[in-house]
């Protein structure tokens, strides 16, 4: 099961616009570049945070692989989704050390760069 499609990063502007004016947060397996988008949280008083996964070949050549990791990412945010403060774009680009990754240090890892980047509601 994916994001909900309000959640989600769908035009290639908006990458951009992400990748060219975001701040940056890293840790060992993964990135997180994320733009807080001040003017769409004033239009829409409950403007949802989106989310887009950016995954390369150079972390495996096989779909399968890519895949299995979008989903584990997918899982984590589905969860951590009602603790983000709305308003923010974020992408989170994965490393090719993600590979032998597990589910729960992604959910650790995101949720470390989730504070570092003070999107999560409370910290």
């Amino acid at each position: 099961m994916g994001l909900p499609k309000a959640h989600r990063l769908r035009n290639r502007q908006d990458y951009r616009a992400v990748y060219d004016q975001g701040i940056r947060r890293y840790s060992p397996h993964l990135t997180l570049v994320a733009l807080f988008s001040q003017a769409q949280a004033n239009l829409v008083s409950n403007s949802e945070t989106m989310i887009g996964i950016s995954i390369s070949k150079k972390v495996s050549k096989k779909a399968v692989v890519r895949n299995r990791i979008k989903r584990q990412i997918k899982s984590v945010i589905r969860a951590k989704l009602t603790k983000m403060a709305p308003g923010w774009k974020i992408v989170i680009v994965v490393k090719p050390k993600a590979v032998e990754c597990k589910y729960e240090h992604y959910l650790r890892e995101l949720e470390e760069l989730l504070k570092q980047a003070t999107i999560i509601n409370g910290y």
